[in-house]
Formats: C-alpha cells, sequence, structure tokens
C-alpha cells in the first residue's frame, strides 16, 4: 500500500524573507512547516549570510520553479574595501590586506564598468556541482577544481554610499540569473587595486516581485499563534499570504481554451486552437490556470505541464 503524504496539499508561491545565519533549505523548511505543506521546493539559494527574497513553491508550484530560477535579480550589498577574504565576503578568512587609495571618480568609473554582458567564473565557494559535489566542499579542502566560465548580464548597477571612513561601499545591483555578487565585489576590489570583500547581502526582488510582498518567519509564525488563539484553521491566515502559482509566469505568452478543451489538454491531449507561438505558453482554460504548453510540430498544442488538480 502506497504511504501517504504527510502534510496537506497547498499550492502557491510564499516570499519568505530570509533572515541572517540560516541555509536557504533551513529557511525552506521552516517555511514548509508552518504551512504543513505536503511539498515544497525554493527557488535559488541564497549564502547563510545573505538575507532578502526567497520564494518559496508549495505543491504544484514546485512544477514552474525553474522560471522564478531562471529570472533576473536584484541585491543590495555593502562590501568592505581593503581586505580580501578566502570566500570573497565575511564569513572567509583575511588572506589580503592593502591600502586604500583612490578618489570617488576612480571608484565610480571602476563601479560603471560592469555594466553589461561580461563572463564570470564562479567563486569556489558556490553551490555549483563538480562531479556530484558543491564545489564549496572542494574549497574547504583547499582543492581548485575546473569551472566552467558563464556569460552575465549585469542591468543596472549603482553606487549608493561611500563612507571613506570606515572605507565601505553600498551598491544596488540588478542581474540576469547565475550572477555571483561575490565575485562582482571581489572583481571590483582587484581593479580598484585594494581588494574587497562582501559584509553584508540582501536580495530585494526576484523577477517582478517587490520587496513589499515579501513576509518573514516571524510574521508566519504570528499568524499561527492568532489561529491557535481564535481556535480556527491556520490555514485561515497564512494561506491569503499565498501568491497565485502563475505569478511565476507573467513573462508567457497565454492561450485561452474552452473547459472542455481544458480538461482534454489537462489529461495530455493534444488541443486544435487557433496560432500557437513559438515556446512555452502559459495555458487558461476559461479563467483558471492549467499549466504550461508547446507548440508541436503540426502548430498545435501540446501539454508542457499540467496541473494535477485540473485534471
Amino acid at each position: 500500500m502506497a504511504r501517504r503524504s504527510k502534510g496537506r496539499p497547498v499550492d502557491g508561491i510564499v516570499l519568505l524573507h530570509k533572515p541572517q545565519g540560516i541555509s536557504s533549505n533551513k529557511a525552506l523548511q521552516q517555511a514548509k512547516g508552518i504551512y504543513f505543506a505536503q511539498k515544497a521546493g525554493h527557488t535559488g539559494a541564497l549564502d547563510p549570510l545573505a538575507t532578502g527574497m526567497l520564494p518559496i513553491c508549495f505543491g504544484e508550484a514546485t512544477k514552474f520553479t525553474q522560471f522564478l530560477l531562471d529570472t533576473d535579480k536584484t541585491y543590495v550589498v555593502r562590501a568592505q574595501l581593503g581586505e580580501r577574504t578566502t570566500t570573497s565576503d565575511s564569513d572567509g578568512e583575511i588572506v589580503e590586506t592593502r591600502p586604500v587609495e583612490i578618489t570617488q571618480s576612480q571608484l565610480e568609473q571602476a563601479v560603471d564598468a560592469f555594466h553589461g554582458e561580461s563572463d564570470q567564473y564562479p567563486s569556489m565557494y558556490s553551490a555549483l556541482k563538480y562531479q556530484g559535489q558543491p564545489l564549496y566542499k572542494y574549497a574547504r579542502e583547499g582543492i581548485e577544481v575546473p569551472r566552467k566560465c558563464r556569460k552575465i548580464n549585469v542591468y543596472s548597477i549603482t553606487l549608493d554610499e561611500y563612507d571613506t571612513e570606515s572605507q565601505q561601499i553600498q551598491m544596488t545591483v540588478h542581474v540576469s540569473k547565475g550572477t555571483y555578487i561575490r565575485t562582482i565585489v571581489d572583481d571590483l576590489g582587484e581593479k580598484l587595486g585594494c581588494g574587497a570583500h562582501v559584509i553584508m547581502l540582501h536580495r530585494s526582488e526576484v523577477g517582478h516581485y517587490p520587496s513589499s510582498k515579501m513576509v518573514t518567519i516571524e510574521e508566519l509564525e504570528a499568524k499561527l499563534q492568532q489561529a491557535k488563539e481564535e481556535e480556527i484553521e491556520p490555514s485561515t491566515y497564512i494561506d491569503e499570504l499565498l501568491l497565485p502559482m502563475d505569478t511565476a509566469l507573467v513573462d508567457l505568452p497565454t492561450i485561452t481554451l474552452t473547459k472542455e478543451q481544458g480538461v482534454a489538454f489537462s489529461h495530455g491531449q493534444t488541443v486544435v486552437v487557433g496560432e500557437v507561438p513559438e515556446g512555452v505558453i502559459k495555458v487558461m482554460a476559461e479563467d483558471h490556470f492549467i499549466g504550461i504548453g508547446e507548440r508541436n510540430k503540426h502548430g498545435h498544442l501540446k501539454a508542457k505541464r499540467a496541473l494535477s488538480s485540473a485534471q
């Protein structure tokens, strides 16, 4: 007999404000426990040092996590000039100290040089894997392994503050997926000739999701306590914080089917509709989201990922 899943079926996305000092997986497990959800996954890890937006997908929403992984991100980062560390952040050991002899103009020009497309080698302290093991495991053992260069795009980067007394700077950076802010800061330090490392990193936006929609673990726990005191189901308060799962797909073209076509689509059948665009398509049945599809070789709509709940 199949074992029943622990938890309740919950579908949707919560924008968790990850606190400093815990891993993204720990934050995920805390949110999953609060929602007593059967299934959950996060969409792009943040280092323990980092805070900010960590979209948690529950239930059927986990089918669309890749779209949030692939989207652009915005960060606020604070860096210490004059010191380089093993991890390019304050969790590492200082390996080099150099005097900071720069002008405001030199700093602004160096920061501005990061605009646009470039090649970036991932940090040895990243979670990318080599032969099945994350890079940071090799780094902790002092082992250097090959890393593939990746194309990144810095859509915008602004110098928000330069404190000449502490030799600290703060920047806001809007980047493409897979961009390592620690590496940008380390490269900036080398460009300036003084070294630098991250001392604060906050992810303020993921794609179109604004920071105002974030909720903390404490806020979720307070909702649970409120429901307990009122002797009502916790879902009454915490589920209202969930965003619809198709909010992860706002940039996709949309096709709307009839109810009958939607049933066929949800059962994996090809649907003949009008012109079907190339690429991945968000599919609605009347006013309900039922999954994503794509065009087959005959120009018809076929299911790529349909919601189980729509069947």
